[in-house]
């Protein structure tokens, strides 16, 4: 069973991103402020894709969708500040970047649209439900 962000790609991208941010961040010797804001950020793409992809309406999901771009423009830049302090090398920052700018771009396109990826109604549904509904169907 999944649920319907697991579906997106754009939160699978961000899942991937976090990953990348633990495990540099696990390793990251001093640059506490920095280490502190690239995970609180990263973590919020993901979770703020899973939120709004679940809002009812069309705007909502919008602004969690503009949040979470916000989140990973914001870890672009926490990036830049750990580049420039030689604590991540320009390699690494340009790999990273170009992930987040494919996550960036897909953010923009569920932001215009509002679009939502849900789970389908059955997967919810006991099989006696589901023989209610059928009956209720072939009555109509």
């Amino acid at each position: 069973m999944a649920f319907g962000h697991e579906k997106l790609d754009v939160y699978r991208a961000a899942i991937e991103y976090v990953g990348w941010a633990y495990r540099y961040c696990v390793k990251l010797k001093g640059h506490r402020n920095a280490k502190d804001q690239l995970l609180r950020a990263s973590q919020a793409i993901a979770l703020n894709i899973a939120e709004g992809n679940g809002k009812a309406t069309n705007g909502d999901r919008r602004r969690y969708f503009e949040i979470a771009r916000g989140s990973a423009l914001e870890c672009a830049a926490i990036q830049d500040v750990l580049q420039v302090c030689e604590a991540l090398s320009a390699d690494d920052n340009n790999q990273q970047k170009a992930l987040l700018d494919r996550i960036v771009a897909m953010l923009t396109k569920l932001g215009q649209r509002g679009y939502a990826v849900r789970e389908e109604l059955g997967e919810y549904r006991g099989s006696q439900v589901d023989a209610d509904a059928d009956a209720d169907a072939d009555t109509n």
